[in-house]
């Protein structure tokens, strides 16, 4: 199909851009291009649909944009052209299955396995699903260059307005080549230099993982869909709202922030936001690639619901305005940070709530490949949209429903889709660390607390109480470092397996504040037995950083101490003292003392 009557520009690429041009080159394509399914309305014909099609490609520089370059390199430049082609297939049935929906989102999903080719492909793969010649979805994978979930809520609600037969005001929006501009001005390079620095501040001081705790491990999960429609918590989540003058979106936000703080038994919630980036008008209809993370961070130590919800939305607003910025900078600054710190930041815990954007997905499940892909962290997102369902008000009290299981570098992930009439959300959780009652208590967990804040302040002291949902019990081996749960046993494992079996023991030192039982902060030393190998601090130290990730249990000792042979007594760090010390420093640098 061609179409024609756009304008010709060309210019650099956006940070957004980059930044998920960055994880396609890199990821397998079904794990990073979206998907969406579409509902025609009944009576279209297949000719006006693939009209409204060619419609959206004129209006949008985004859908006529390519990313020219040369093999090996990442593309700097995008160019919109003013006209081009596109194809769509028709995929014409007698008769459709039972569940047509799911058999439009199952080709939409296999169109993701293909890779876009940046420098040529329309970035829409679009079947539509016809019975007996009339078109009943449009089924499409998308690429995540130049689209997200919101864009592709955008193309839809434009989509079926036209199909309507409505007229489109013009775009108000920026465009991807307007942004990109805007990001290179002086303005918008000291707004990225300031998320650079609020980032900074989070990975070097939080907990490297939310979920670190025995049985986390490895960077990708396979993890099962489970969602919840309940008109209970709908009604209760309004409830709050209207009690705290709270935004729904903000309580939901706080509530799933605490319980999640609260199971994984940590002082703060640290979580990807990644549709937050919407939040300024000239972007909430954007139809682009706006990727890039808010990363939230919500310190939870507080007496209860309502003064948490009070912190939040600052906590959230900050997070959002420091959601642009370099994201190959970014990835400089984190690879320095904790190399530093000796940790790995894992984004192990993403929450997109799509329930404001336009003509919402309502099934989408998604990874947070981002930046980050097999190593848990990141600075983008991946949003997956699938099948569209309608939440009629006469839907559940409280339903829980199980659904396809995904590849996924996360530990718990959730996406929104309505809160109201009722809310509406799927979430993926960590099948080694929620078992499948556990899972669903969690999220019935989640409605208690909502139904317990609709009437009254919650003491967050009492949310097992009141929940449900306990903390997780990780047993007397692990401690509080550096803001960051660890078990000096296993790190001691790691570094020793790191180092070709060398004799390695590591204690946790008591220096930081206690709440009477266990210690909250300190550091570790590491006490390593080289033999004749002329070890050194910086080469045990680089050698444990490179077998970090995937192991978020995992903390680098703040002092490596080298000597020659182990104590007889090798559990006893009394014993390691007692040794003479060949070198010994952080690792840091190239310290020998």
């Amino acid at each position: 199909m061609a179409y024609a009557g756009g304008e010709a520009r060309r210019g650099p690429v956006t940070m957004g851009q980059a930044n998920m041009i960055r994880c396609m080159l890199r990821d397998e394509p079904e794990h990073i291009n979206i998907h969406d399914v579409w509902p025609v309305p009944e009576g279209t014909r297949t000719e006006s649909a693939i009209e409204a099609l060619r419609a959206l490609a004129v209006r949008h520089e985004a859908l006529r944009t390519t990313f020219p370059h040369t093999a090996g390199n990442a593309p700097r430049e995008q160019v919109v052209a003013a006209e081009g082609t596109f194809t769509v297939t028709v995929l014409d049935h007698e008769d459709l299955p039972d569940d047509a929906a799911g058999y439009a989102d199952s080709l939409a999903r296999a169109a993701r396995a293909e890779r876009f080719r940046l420098d040529r492909d329309f970035p829409l793969r679009v079947s539509l699903v016809a019975r007996s010649g009339a078109p009943v979805f449009a089924a499409m994978a998308a690429s995540h260059a130049v689209t997200d979930v919101g864009a592709l809520a955008v193309l839809k609600d434009e989509w079926l307005s036209l199909l309507a037969g409505e007229t489109l005001p013009p775009p108000a929006s920026l465009t991807p080549l307007d942004l990109a501009a805007e990001e290179a001005s002086p303005a918008g390079l000291r707004k990225s230099d300031a998320s650079l620095r609020y980032w900074e501040r989070i990975i070097r001081t939080g907990p490297q993982a939310v979920f670190a705790e025995p049985g986390a491990e490895g960077t990708e999960v396979r993890t099962p869909r489970l969602t919840l429609r309940s008109r209970r918590a709908a009604r209760a989540l309004a409830l709050v709202a209207e009690r705290t003058g709270g935004m729904p979106s903000t309580v939901l936000l706080t509530a799933w922030c605490a319980l999640v703080a609260h199971r994984a038994d940590q002082h703060a919630c640290v979580a990807a936001v990644p549709t937050s980036n919407r939040y300024h008008p000239r972007l909430a209809r954007s139809v682009n690639t706006l990727s890039q993370d808010a990363l939230l961070s919500l310190d939870v130590r507080v007496p209860s619901f309502d003064a948490l919800l009070k912190k939040a939305w600052g906590a959230a607003l900050n997070a959002y305005r420091h959601s642009q910025f370099d994201a190959v900078a970014l990835w400089e600054m984190i690879g320095r940070t904790t190399h530093e710190r000796g940790s790995r930041f894992a984004r192990d815990v993403v929450f997109n709530d799509v329930s404001t954007l336009p003509a919402t997905v309502t099934s989408a499940p998604g990874s947070g490949s981002g930046s980050g892909s097999g190593s848990g962290s990141g600075s983008g997102s991946v949003e997956h949209a699938a099948v569209p369902e309608a939440d009629a008000p006469t839907g559940p009290e409280l339903e829980l429903s199980w659904g396809p299981d995904q590849v996924l570098p996360t530990r718990v992930l959730t996406f929104v889709h309505a809160s109201g009439p009722l809310l509406h959300l799927s979430t993926w959780l960590d099948p080694a660390l929620f078992k499948r009652d556990e899972a669903e208590a969690f999220l019935t967990g989640l409605v208690r607390l909502l139904e317990a804040a609709a009437t009254d302040d919650v003491p967050l002291a009492a949310l097992t109480e009141v929940t449900g949902v306990r903390p997780v019990e990780r047993g007397p081996r692990w401690r509080r470092v550096d803001g960051s749960w660890t078990s000096p046993p296993l790190v001691a494992q790691v570094l020793s397996e790191a180092l070709e079996g060398l004799p390695v023991h590591v204690t946790a030192d008591d220096a930081g504040v206690t709440d009477g039982s266990t210690p909250q902060d300190g550091a570790l030393t590491a006490y390593i037995a080289a033999g004749d190998a002329p070890l050194t601090p910086a080469q045990a130290h680089t050698a444990l950083m490179d077998a970090l990730p995937g192991r978020p249990g995992v903390l680098a000792p703040r002092r490596y101490v080298i000597v020659h042979n182990p104590p007889a007594e090798a559990d006893r760090t009394r014993a390691w003292l007692r040794q003479q010390i060949l070198r010994e420093g952080t690792g840091r640098d190239r310290d020998v003392t």
